[in-house]
């Protein structure tokens, strides 16, 4: 399959025959339409049920995500909101989608060869790792799982006789290893008919069909060899095909197999991908299930702190902050969806504390101690490591500190984690240089400079007296829909115009200038002045402290072209920031081909010397209305303005492919011109450059505490051979051996294996994020991949909790529905987890009554229900410490049905009787 995405250019640009759901036809399913479909229906049903449950409407006012955010927040918060994480979500799922068919070709991944067995394995340990990493709020690496889990299952629909065999629903037994695969066609049985004229009506033989055998197709592209009388995938690229019986299974377009049987494959597959996302959501409740998918407010409030004695008065300022962002925006949409804090001092860092919970954020910034006499560089960068595994991605992180780092080391790994995940990291130094530096090979101010402005932050220096006037800046940018306008860097300074763009969407529009010896002019687009001497103007109020300069527009202002003439003989940055759901997200992303070819994001720079492939997605659609893009270009941050502007492939929906046939030199970023009701701009934040150096590495499983797991990695310079240095870390400081350098010959990889091994006492749902470096020992050319690895117990529970009647009273419903208020119905239950894990949880999840249960503790647990006869209807969940999901269902009426959206058979079945037990 491939994404969304893709799927317009590669069908202008291929000419082959395509397989896994990859069409190159007019209005036919990918992975891509079938995952977003899947995923938007379930994150509405999910939208729907929190808002009802929080006593409140839930009316979407069009069907983009960023309306589908804001009704799903609901009403007591206040402002606009983006929906850039929903779509950087949605992104990350079907991306990894798309790689399955790039770095995975085994049978098992595609149900090819009929490895049923296997590729049913691959979907159940794929779901236990997804329910175990969102336990342990690691929801990037369930996105990523859930992606690959869902291009598998979406995969049996297409490359079996499923639907040839005349189901009309999804097969259960696919995400419940508890239930049996039956009826699977013998390995020695024939399954297909010959088909010379490749129009056959049907391949599949008669016995086949009337025994209901399960089989599909085999896949050969290397070989045609095949075992007699087998069907084959089909396709140009499957040698198999060309041996009897000819042609193939697959449906994944409609050019060999027809509409129907296509329709039909991915119906079932959109079917069975919302059962599969059902189960992770009962599993992992409505909330949890949610922040998965990106859907909250923007601004995540992370701090790095140093904790050293000469840092009192600066905790002390970061609490003030910490609490009046608690204070002030609460019940907006401003109120930030979570918040972090990472300590560190010398010679350690962390943990990580992360909360939803504002006031138990209060209570840990509160009770942070004060170690050490603060003489010696600390340990900054270890803990801004953690700050960029542990938050996601696109976070807003300040640092606060009075020392130069100690772990200048670990700079490497910040530049490619900050490359990485797309965060903002801003430092506030105080007292920089004071400190006496012990370590052989010390940091500076200069290397917070550096990665500030690599990352689109601002390194300010100020004392310790005037840093509560510099956090202003936390309250600026920990704010929702947030963007920035233009960013430039300086260095040296010298005198420049810089023109901007401020449009009608455009809220509390800021300009940050840091540096020293500073004098600027702002003009708006009538020509009105306000030079730096003009703390309150016509223009703007204008706030200096530090090195920074803080020019709030107001509020009041023009919309156009407006610009800011600078000059000084200094080192300087500029920043325009303001709000708006006008945005969009980017990715740097290559070609590959083989059986299933499409685009596949890149894990570091992109290649130096050749063109280059963006990805861009525009955000801010109202109803029909959606921005219009006319420029998307690449700029360099400092030195001469230029700026590369690329050939532009609209992919409809606001997704457009950008190709560069030449990056500007050093670092550059991303800008986006266009129109919506005014004209304009909107720049990336992360700095980025090009390399002559790669690395390609593929995690294919999840890891297992106490287990040693290899990953294989390759890497290839189209620059100079010779030797490479290559240097590795994670974030849990987890046992690894790899090869500390390797030789290279220009335009071949060289393969290399690292050893990575998580410790026996590692909590299941575990994730770390691993970096791998490539230097040229003889230049400063150097290249990243950044891989997140799931730690998983080996899980041998399979079989939901149980649910039993053990009596209901329904004080006569059905003769009193006039008066339903006045009478009640009651239910109880046992409920059991035998040679299970045991229940951690029970909900209720239909009803408008009372749900009770005795402790969770107990071998069997009494669930009792009380409602009115106004509410005839009654589902409970219960979930167990593995995430199995048993459900208990009862209607006074059994002909109202299932609950709505529900495809369990078990569900079905059990409409015979009052109450069931349920194996869900």
């Amino acid at each position: 399959m491939i994404s969304l995405l893709g799927i317009a250019l590669l069908a202008l640009t291929l000419s082959g025959p395509a397989v896994a759901f990859f069409i190159i036809e007019e209005g036919v399913a990918t992975h891509g339409t079938i995952t977003k479909a899947a995923v938007l229906q379930k994150v509405t049903e999910t939208c729907q049920a929190v808002a009802e449950a929080a006593g409140h409407e839930f009316k979407p006012t069009g069907s983009s995500p960023e309306e589908l955010v804001q009704a799903c927040l609901g009403p007591t918060a206040t402002g606009e909101v983006s929906g850039a994480k929903f779509y950087s979500a949605l992104q990350e799922i079907n991306m990894q989608n798309l790689l399955v068919d790039r770095d995975f070709s085994s049978a098992p991944h595609h149900f090819n060869s009929e490895a049923i067995l296997e590729g049913r394995s691959l979907i159940t340990e794929g779901m236990a790792a997804i329910k175990a990493n969102i336990r342990k709020e690691n929801f990037q690496a369930a996105r990523e799982t859930l992606g690959r889990v869902l291009h598998t299952l979406q995969d049996f629909y297409s490359h079996t006789n499923w639907v040839e065999l005349g189901y009309k629903e999804p097969y259960v037994n696919l995400i419940r290893p508890d239930l049996p695969l039956e009826n699977l066609a013998d390995k020695d049985t024939a399954t297909c008919s010959d088909c010379a004229s490749g129009t056959c009506p049907n391949l599949i033989l008669p016995n086949i069909l009337k025994e209901k055998k399960l089989t599909s197709g085999y896949m050969g592209v290397f070989s045609s060899d095949k075992p007699k009388g087998k069907c084959s995938h089909g396709g140009a690229s499957d040698l198999t095909s060309t041996v009897a019986p000819r042609r193939g299974l697959s449906k994944d377009g409609r050019r060999f197999r027809g509409d129907k049987l296509h329709d039909d494959a991915a119906n079932l597959a959109i079917a069975a991908s919302l059962e599969l996302l059902q189960d992770i959501r009962l599993a992992a409740g409505d909330n949890d299930f949610l922040r998965m998918m990106g859907i909250a407010r923007s601004s995540v409030v992370c701090f790095v702190i140093d904790t050293t004695g000469s840092m009192k008065d600066d905790i002390a300022q970061a609490r003030a902050t910490v609490y009046e962002i608690i204070d002030s925006k609460k019940g907006t949409q401003d109120e930030p969806s979570e918040y972090i804090l990472v300590p560190f001092n010398d010679p350690s860092f962390g943990p990580m504390i992360r909360t939803t919970d504002p006031d138990e954020m209060k209570d840990k910034i509160s009770k942070l101690n004060i170690t050490g006499g603060g003489d010696t560089p600390e340990m900054c960068l270890s803990g801004l490591q953690l700050a960029l595994t542990g938050a996601p991605s696109s976070s807003q992180i300040y640092v606060f500190t009075d020392a130069p780092p100690k772990d200048i080391e670990l700079i490497g790994t910040i530049f490619a984690l900050m490359g990485s995940t797309k965060s903002t990291v801003t430092f506030f130094v105080t007292g920089a240089g004071r400190r006496r530096r012990r370590s052989l090979k010390p940091g500076s101010f200069s290397d917070y400079i550096e990665l500030a402005l690599a990352s689109g932050g601002q390194a300010i220096q100020v004392s310790k007296r005037e840093l509560p006037l510099a956090t202003d800046i936390i309250l600026d940018t920990s704010t929702s829909a947030l963007v920035t306008v233009l960013q430039r860097a300086r260095n040296p300074g010298k005198q420049e115009t810089f023109p901007f763009n401020l449009d009608k969407t455009l809220r509390n529009a800021t300009i940050y200038i840091t540096g020293t010896s500073i004098t600027f002019t702002l003009t708006n687009p009538s020509g009105l002045t306000q030079n730096q001497n003009e703390t309150s103007g016509r223009l703007a109020t204008i706030q200096t402290v530090g090195n920074l300069w803080r020019i709030q527009i107001n509020s009041a202002r023009e919309t156009g072209a407006w610009k800011i003439q600078i000059n000084s003989n200094q080192p300087y940055t500029l920043k325009v920031t303001g709000q708006s759901t006008i945005t969009f997200s980017y990715n740097f992303v290559e070609r590959f081909k083989g059986p299933h070819p499409g685009y596949a994001v890149l894990s570091g720079r992109p290649e130096a010397g050749q063109p280059v492939t963006l990805m861009v997605s525009v955000i801010g659609r109202k109803g029909p209305l959606l921005p219009s893009v006319s420029e998307v270009g690449l700029a360099r941050m400092s030195g001469p303005e230029a700026v590369t502007s690329g050939k532009m492939t609209d992919m409809g929906s606001g997704d457009i492919l950008v190709t560069f046939d030449t990056v500007p030199e050093g670092e550059f970023v991303v800008i986006l011109k266009g129109t919506f009701h005014s004209e304009f701009q909107r720049q990336s934040t992360t700095q980025m450059s090009v390399s002559k150096v790669n690395i390609q590495a593929v995690v294919s499983r999840t890891l297992e505490p106490g287990k040693a797991f290899q990953l294989p990695f390759s890497l290839m310079s189209q620059g100079s051979g010779g030797s490479y240095s290559i240097i590795a870390r994670n974030d849990r400081d987890f046992p690894m051996s790899y090869p500390k350098s390797l030789n290279l010959t220009t335009g071949v990889y060289a393969n290399a294996t690292l050893t990575i091994t998580p410790p026996a006492n590692t909590p299941s749902g575990t994730d770390t994020t691993l970096t791998i470096q490539a230097k040229w020992d003889r230049g400063a050319d150097f290249n990243y991949a950044v891989l997140r690895l799931s730690v998983v117990t080996k899980i041998t529970d399979f079989t939901p909790p149980l649910c039993e009647m053990v009596s209901v009273l329904t004080d006569d419903c059905h003769s009193n529905m006039s008066q339903c208020e006045s009478f009640h119905w009651q239910l109880s239950a046992n409920l059991t987890d035998e040679n299970g894990t045991g229940i951690e949880s029970i909900t209720l999840r239909r009803g408008e009554g009372n749900l009770s249960h005795t402790p969770l503790s107990a071998p069997v647990i009494l669930a009792n229900y009380n409602s009115s006869c106004c509410s005839q209807v009654v589902e409970f969940v219960a979930v167990d410490k593995v995430g199995n999901v048993g459900r208990c269902y009862y209607a006074i009426d059994p002909s109202g049905g299932p609950p709505a959206l529900t495809l369990s058979l078990p569900l079905w079945l059990c409409l015979l009787v009052s109450v069931f037990i349920v194996r869900p």
